[in-house]
């Protein structure tokens, strides 16, 4: 039974934490005009609920009745259309956005006290004078220690308009001062990481498709090819979409001109082409792109197109299966409505949109997937029925279940159990290290120095083990404290790393030991990879 448990929990917790992503989609700019018909029927579901407030046995309340009666309808017409009740629009759209006011600090509540884990650059709180480590104990004279302290309260307090203040009352080193702090804009970056892992090899890893992921994929680009790209490790596993006009912003970087991206079309939406120009940077560069099951919608519109015009090499596991476009329609009582409007096709034709019926089976495929032991090998009979299409090149990719890479490989659960999944839910690296780096915050200059010095011995591990357990209250298990040390060990580097630098630091520590990047990297520098006993050569 452990050994059952410490396999299946890990992609578990990722979909969980994913399912987010999966509802962003691909969204169209489009405006849409609501017809005579459909203002009859809304008058309708409108006298019904009227009719309900007045007369029905019990109270009810009547917004919450709304809502449901808008999720159930749109549910019932496929997976990805969508209600945002606007209590929750304002936080959807902020991370579409790409930024959000604020005043530029990333937070910890640590031992039942607010903390400044990092400051962001050029941000208002670091021109308020905020530095990493300081304890906020008041925020607008509301003293934090009498209240329930939670994440929800801070983000609601510390948030807000750009140009208003906030005034807050700091220890720092045991002496208190206050501050007062002028909200700004505070970009939020979907570039999880942008590094070299060799001389000419690059790496950026790219978490979802928002309004600024073009200009951060842009920025990030331009950074490594001063450093000397000449080979490109493009990661988008995890990235549930976003965009579709960033997407193909994007593609249009590594393909040559008059190339389809993409096209889309619907009942409604007539058929629209997206094409290449001449602009792109990279397309002579070598490129691996990486994808694995929670890759989805924009994320497969990339994949997708790179692999129909026989760019780059695909790598990973077999993608989600999102080939849905939404059109997002805000009401007037600022909640929204995401409605499917046209499915999109690739360059050779290929719809991949998975068959949906039952809601809550759609979302729970990667479960499946795992079950079947599609995670560790590759699965060739969901294509017995499945179209066929040609690439130019001769290859044969096919419709209908997602992106399939051109090389497959396995899941690494190599060190992972359950006890290593219990220390993340108790953020147990993070509060770890913000105490290590309250004694340590001075020692390391630079990330090389602290890459080259910092090592987490067997007495600072076992340390950190009592302190998980003891303290956190995770629950003891010896064989995950020993199974998984070595991937504890680097977990534990990289959150010091993310303390004392940034998350691209955190990322390359992670990413250099990560078998996927491993292979690729393989891949693009000795010309081939062997994968479950089989080698494969770049032509």
């Amino acid at each position: 039974m452990n050994n059952f448990r410490i396999y299946v929990f890990t992609p578990l917790l990722v979909f969980a934490a994913l399912g987010l992503g999966y509802m962003m989609g691909n969204f169209s700019m489009e405006k849409t005009v609501v017809s005579n018909e459909a203002k009859e029927t809304a008058d309708k579901v409108s006298s019904i609920i009227d009719f309900i407030e007045e007369n029905y046995v019990d109270t009810v309340d009547v917004q919450d009745l709304t809502d449901r009666s808008i999720h159930d309808i749109l549910q019932n017409l496929d997976p990805h259309s969508s209600y945002i009740p606007a209590s929750r629009l304002k936080e959807v759209n902020e991370s579409m956005r790409g930024n959000f006011g604020g005043v530029g600090i990333r937070f910890l509540i640590h031992n039942d006290t607010l903390v400044a884990t990092h400051v962001l650059p050029h941000s208002p709180a670091e021109m308020a004078g905020l530095k990493p480590g300081d304890r906020i104990i008041e925020v607008d004279e509301v003293d934090l220690s009498t209240i329930e302290l939670t994440n929800e309260y801070v983000l609601e307090n510390l948030k807000g308009l750009q140009g208003t203040d906030v005034q807050l009352k700091v220890v720092r080193d045991g002496e208190e001062f206050e501050t007062k702090v002028t909200r700004g804009t505070i970009p939020i970056s979907s570039i999880d990481c942008g590094i070299m892992l060799s001389d000419q090899v690059g790496f950026i890893k790219l978490s979802e498709f928002s309004a600024s992921s073009y200009y951060d994929f842009k920025s990030a680009i331009r950074d490594l090819r001063r450093k000397g790209m000449r080979k490109l490790i493009f990661d988008i596993r995890g990235n549930g979409g976003g965009y579709l006009g960033v997407a193909t912003e994007i593609i249009d970087e590594f393909l040559e001109s008059d190339k389809m991206i993409v096209y889309t079309e619907g009942r409604k939406s007539p058929k629209k082409s997206y094409y290449s120009s001449a602009k792109g940077e990279l397309k002579d560069i070598e490129l691996v792109i990486l994808i694995d099951s929670y890759s989805a919608s924009a994320s497969e519109i990339v994949s997708g197109a790179c692999q129909d015009n026989d760019r780059g090499t695909i790598m990973g596991r077999r993608t989600f299966g999102k080939g849905l476009v939404q059109d997002q329609i805000e009401l007037k009582d600022g909640s929204a409505m995401r409605l499917t409007i046209a499915r999109y096709y690739t360059p050779t034709g290929r719809s991949i949109q998975r068959p949906y019926g039952d809601s809550i089976k759609y979302h729970e495929d990667a479960l499946k997937r795992y079950e079947n032991g599609e995670f560790y090998h590759p699965d060739s009979s969901i294509y017995k029925n499945a179209p066929k299409f040609e690439t130019p090149g001769g290859k044969i990719v096919y419709g209908g279940g997602g992106i399939t890479p051109d090389i497959f490989l396995p899941f690494d659960s190599t060190n992972r159990s359950v006890f290593i999944t219990d220390l993340r839910i108790a953020s147990a690296f993070n509060h770890w290290a913000f105490d290590y780096m309250d004694k340590n915050r001075g020692k390391w200059k630079s990330f090389e120095e602290f890459d080259r010095g910092f090592q987490v011995t067997e007495e600072v591990y076992n340390q950190f083990i009592q302190y998980a357990i003891n303290k956190l209250g995770v629950e003891k298990d010896n064989y995950g404290i020993q199974h998984s040390k070595r991937l504890i060990k680097m977990y534990l580097k990289a959150e010091v790393a993310r303390h004392l630098f940034t998350e691209n630091e955190f990322y390359f520590i992670m990413e250099r030991e990560d078998a996927d990047v491993k292979r690729a990297q393989d891949y693009l520098e000795k010309g081939q990879v062997e994968v479950l006993g089989k080698v494969f050569r770049k032509e």
